[in-house]
């Protein structure tokens, strides 16, 4: 096989329709734009233009928040920590930090703190220390007979904040 030899699969590329190429092509002249207008000629934003009326966007109320230093975890859940356990990725005889979890590619980015949820089941005696945790994570480990710490959390500020687990 041979460079000039290689081909895409039929129908793979549809056809490019080339307009404006005269009034034999099927769309020539206009190009299917009609005739005269604001969108027949280019560099066309008429999106949220009501044709001068308050646009329908201004007109309705603003809802919600966002807040501007808001914490967000990576979470990672106890049945995916088991298979990583059960592939060889984590050691359980040592503690588990969140940067042997990153380092094992349980996640790719650690964001605010890694957080674990109880989603799955865990049966190996593990040592955790993580950021965050939700209450049923907490219950699980302690079940298997592990324990799972969660450290302060630094808020964006610099200042410790406490998150409940």
């Amino acid at each position: 096989m041979k460079l000039h030899e290689l081909h895409d699969n039929p129908g793979a590329t549809p056809k490019q329709k080339r307009v404006a190429r005269g009034p034999g092509s099927g769309k020539g002249k206009t190009a299917g734009r009609g005739i005269k207008g604001q969108k027949s000629r280019s560099g066309v934003a008429i999106g949220g233009y009501e044709g001068g009326q308050m646009p329908l966007y201004r007109r309705l109320p603003k809802r919600g928040f966002s807040k501007p230093n808001q914490l967000r975890f990576a979470v990672i859940n106890l049945g995916l920590i088991e298979k990583f356990i059960g592939l060889g990725k984590l050691d359980i005889t040592a503690e588990i930090t969140e940067d042997i979890l990153i380092a094992a590619g349980l996640t790719g980015h650690k964001r605010d703190g890694i957080r674990i949820l109880g989603k799955g089941t865990i049966t190996s005696k593990v040592m955790l220390n993580v950021t965050g945790a939700s209450a049923s994570a907490i219950e699980a480990v302690a079940a298997a007979g592990g324990t799972l710490t969660v450290a302060p959390v630094l808020a964006p500020h610099g200042k410790s904040v406490r998150k409940t687990a």
